[in-house]
């Protein structure tokens, strides 16, 4: 799981210039890696790959934050 969401993030949305990779603990928000829309791609992608549904009120940093947090989160659900 946690490796499906780290390739889509650099793959996909990251919206950091350098070459280098995120690792699960990076703060995606706090360090530039993903913006709004960027998060709205990751929650997207998360309810079509792993079949989950997340509501407004789950959409929160603490959540989010990084992709360990990410990984608990659907692990929840």
């Amino acid at each position: 799981m946690e490796e499906k969401i780290v390739a889509f993030v650099n793959d996909q949305i990251s919206s950091n210039q350098t070459d280098e990779k995120i690792e699960a603990q990076d703060d995606l928000l706090g360090g530039g890696i993903l913006d709004s829309l960027g998060m709205m791609r990751l929650i997207s992608f998360i309810e079509t790959e792993f079949g989950i549904k997340v509501p407004p009120e789950d959409m929160t940093i603490e959540n989010f934050i990084n992709i360990e947090t990410i990984t608990g989160y659907i692990s929840s659900k």
